[in-house]
């Protein structure tokens, strides 16, 4: 009786043993499993407040994008420097919503690994998507003025041009006819030269004697010099003596000896220019 006694006892502790080992074990599992869950939840807390330090250093509205101009004004004073720097900067911010995204997506990807679901880092995961969702939101804004602003510049770009070949057409057109009115047609040479040219005639008389000399009115333009009187008011002769053939009004000219040679200075250019053809005669 003794006997199994003992035995009885010897099986108790035996078995109180092996429970005290179990539950250790046990223990040492669950501290194990606590410490890797506090490390994860550590590290998914430190994840999370780099992205949002990620987050705010995103700021669509500071003051480098604050060089897409508001206003129609500001947009036209833009320069081609400060439109290329605003989108430099908006493809940069781009760039750092991505990143931030990728990193949202890893840490979901090791939290969803890891078996850790905990309804508070659920939610400042979700606010994190939705802050990504506003920068993503300012920034399309401001690409879409930046669109827009580049269409008006190309629009204004294409309107100044077209402005300046109109300016530059009425330029000529008015350049073609000052410059038609304001040049006459000279030709200095002797009377046999003009006789021989065809410019003039020797009409009426007696006997070779007496004939005046007329204008023929039948004028090749390749044998006239021309002159533009706005621009210039004197004609040379080649000899002491000169006389003008020609209809101009006597008031708009003079004829004046200087030295060796005879000169026609115009004194009032749009009176002589009346008259297109001007015929001297030397000798």
């Amino acid at each position: 009786m003794r006997s199994f006694a003992m035995f009885a006892l010897l099986a108790a502790v035996i078995v109180l043993v092996g429970a005290t080992v179990v539950l250790y074990r046990r223990y040492e599992k669950s501290t194990v499993d606590y410490t890797e869950s506090q490390s994860r939840y550590t590290e998914a807390i430190n994840a999370i407040a780099e992205i949002q330090d990620s987050l705010l250093a995103i700021t669509p509205s500071d003051s480098t994008v604050g060089m897409v101009p508001h206003g129609l004004q500001a947009e036209q004073n833009l320069t081609e420097p400060q439109t290329r720097q605003a989108l430099d900067r908006i493809a940069l911010i781009n760039g750092s919503i991505l990143r931030t995204k990728e990193k949202i997506r890893a840490l979901e990807g090791r939290l969803q690994k890891s078996g850790v679901r905990l309804s508070g880092l659920e939610r400042m995961i979700a606010k994190l998507r939705l802050t990504v969702a506003d920068k993503e939101e300012q920034v399309g804004q401001l690409t879409g003025r930046m669109d827009s602003l580049q269409t008006q510049v190309v629009g204004l770009q294409t309107e100044v041009q077209q402005g300046q070949e109109t300016i530059r057409a009425r330029d000529q057109v008015l350049e073609e006819r000052r410059s038609e009115l304001a040049t006459i047609y000279y030709i200095v040479a002797t009377k046999n030269e003009l006789k021989t040219s065809g410019v003039i005639m020797s009409k009426g008389g007696f006997l070779g004697m007496g004939k005046t000399v007329q204008l023929t009115g039948r004028y090749d333009q390749g044998q006239f010099t021309t002159l533009d009187t706005d621009q210039e008011n004197l004609i040379r002769t080649p000899t002491p003596k000169a006389r003008i053939l020609s209809a101009q009004p006597a008031t708009s000219y003079e004829l004046k000896l200087e030295g060796d040679h005879m000169e026609l200075h115009i004194l009032d250019p749009k009176e002589f220019r009346k008259v297109k053809h001007v015929v001297i005669m030397t000798g």
